[in-house]
């Protein structure tokens, strides 16, 4: 039981290590070498039992020490209670280590022997469980691994084929094959071939071109306005905001002017038309358009609201209503049971409504333009409705509710994913930061930092054409999933017989 305990800690401290892969680290390397040593300790398990609390610890030091940006919008700007607080953030990364412990139990009841088989098996296994943890409950896929190899690892080669969780695949099948080598012996070299195959192969795919650039570059100007999360709902600082966004949008000259997530705390209906007018008439100065963020009254009649990007300009009025809200911050599931948790939060418009599922891109500045707001581009399976229409990919968010924490550039990083995946620039136009342009590759070509007072002007290029994984979404990597699942569970088979 000591042992096993001392075994408890190191898998604590590796999962906490694994953060160093992801923003703002980017040690790419790191998540591959502590799963290879979790799973090193999972082959010399002697039960089920022990894989899974493994598994579980594993989990607890990765979210523990990856997510803690969510205590800071609990408490810091939620209003929450210190001690509800920490109770809900251990809660949610209990919750989120349920999927790498149900991973290492699996693995081991299944009582595989050969490596060949337990390879493909843990493998698809991880991987399904981070594509399980993205769905479920309206998923929560942040930290899943693949986003560490952004963007320069050779694995992130695999991301325009079949996506983050094909890249997690890829990953995790190089930790068992370390693994493997580590079991075996150092002089053990048949693990490590297929290992360089592998990340030879990702870096070859670095070099494809999966898209052709259309059209000319288009000027761009993405504003941050630095709206402190405490001051911006105050009624008495909502002139203040509105100065700011408009002084940053007339110092624009670009065709295409993109504010962040509600930047304008006020339904569409109760601002001023002239503000509006003011806006739309610069960035027709301009021969472009502006995106401004407001919430939506329904002019349905209902007590509906939105939390919507209108565009105005020398292109037709447009709209986009944000379609995957965020639980408990954005809408209350199953109100009956949780509606008590709007009295603790201090969480204005925590009642949205869901835009259509089947919204086009927004026609602007000559562009096709593919808008998400803020946590919708943590979904990639999502954000290819809209291609390959869309020749280029906004994302609009408010990340002032990460405070300085390591939240915002995890973001980041995520939105670099979803360029590689598509092809596309992405644009970011966030509150506090981080702004910035990402080309089709997921580089970052310029940013603005965190909690700075400006605008980032620069040129992005519009692409056309669809990657393997715009085409095919999620269903390519669940195929080689299940393919590889089925095999391991053949070879075992094979085996017993034999065995017997």
């Amino acid at each position: 039981m000591h042992h096993f305990r001392s075994k408890l800690i190191a898998t604590l401290l590796l999962g906490a290590v694994t953060v160093l892969g992801f923003a703002p680290f980017y040690f790419f390397p790191v998540p591959v070498i502590t799963l290879a040593l979790l799973f090193y300790f999972w082959r010399k398990c002697v039960s089920s039992m022990q894989a899974a609390l493994l598994g579980f610890s594993f989990g607890m030091g990765m979210f523990g020490a990856g997510v803690t940006w969510i205590y800071v919008s609990l408490h810091d700007f939620g209003g929450m209670p210190v001690p509800i607080a920490v109770f809900t953030l251990l809660l949610l990364c209990a919750y989120l280590s349920l999927f790498p412990a149900l991973t290492g139990w699996l693995s081991a009841k299944l009582r595989i022997t050969h490596s060949v088989a337990w390879l493909m098996v843990v493998a698809a296994l991880w991987m399904l469980s981070e594509w399980l943890r993205g769905t479920l409950f309206t998923g929560f896929p942040w930290l899943a691994l693949g986003y560490s190899q952004v963007p320069v690892s050779p694995l992130a080669g695999f991301a325009p084929v079949i996506g983050v969780y094909g890249v997690t695949l890829i990953l995790v099948t190089s930790a068992g094959l370390l693994s493997l080598w580590l079991e075996r012996g150092l002089r053990t070299w048949r693990y490590l071939l297929p290992l360089g195959v592998i990340w030879l192969a990702g870096f070859s795919l670095q070099q494809a071109d999966w898209v052709k650039p259309e059209g000319e570059l288009v000027s761009v100007s993405l504003v941050q306005g630095n709206i402190a999360q405490d001051l911006k709902w105050r009624e008495d600082h909502v002139i203040t905001t509105m100065e700011t966004y408009a002084r940053l949008i007339r110092e624009s000259n670009s065709r295409l002017i993109v504010t962040p997530e509600i930047s304008i705390p006020l339904f569409n209906d109760v601002v001023p038309p002239a503000y509006l007018a003011h806006l739309a008439a610069h960035a027709k100065e301009n021969n472009g358009d502006v995106l401004i963020g407001l919430a939506e009254h329904a002019s349905n009649g209902n007590d509906e609201y939105y939390n919507t990007m209108f565009s105005f300009g020398v292109s037709p009025n447009q709209r986009y209503r944000k379609h995957h809200l965020v639980p408990f911050g954005e809408f209350i599931p199953l109100k009956p049971v949780f509606g008590w948790i709007i009295n603790v939060l201090e969480i204005p418009l925590s009642d949205f409504s869901r835009g259509g599922v089947d919204q086009q891109p927004m026609n602007l500045a000559g562009q096709r333009v593919a808008v998400n707001i803020c946590y919708e581009d943590v979904f990639g399976e999502e954000i290819i409705n809209q291609l390959p229409q869309a020749t280029l990919l906004v994302n609009v968010s408010n990340d002032a509710w990460f405070g300085r924490s390591i939240g915002p550039k995890q973001h980041l990083q995520i939105s670099q994913m979803r360029a590689l995946e598509t092809g596309r620039y992405m644009l970011r136009s966030t509150n506090t930061g981080v702004t910035a342009i990402i080309n089709h590759r997921g580089e970052v070509l310029q940013k603005i930092d965190v909690f700075v007072t400006a605008a980032l002007h620069g040129e992005a290029q519009g692409y056309t054409g669809a990657t393997p994984y715009v085409r095919f979404g999620n269903s390519l990597v669940l195929g080689l999933a299940g393919l590889a699942l089925l095999i391991g569970l053949l070879l075992t088979l094979r085996g017993s017989r034999k065995t017997l």
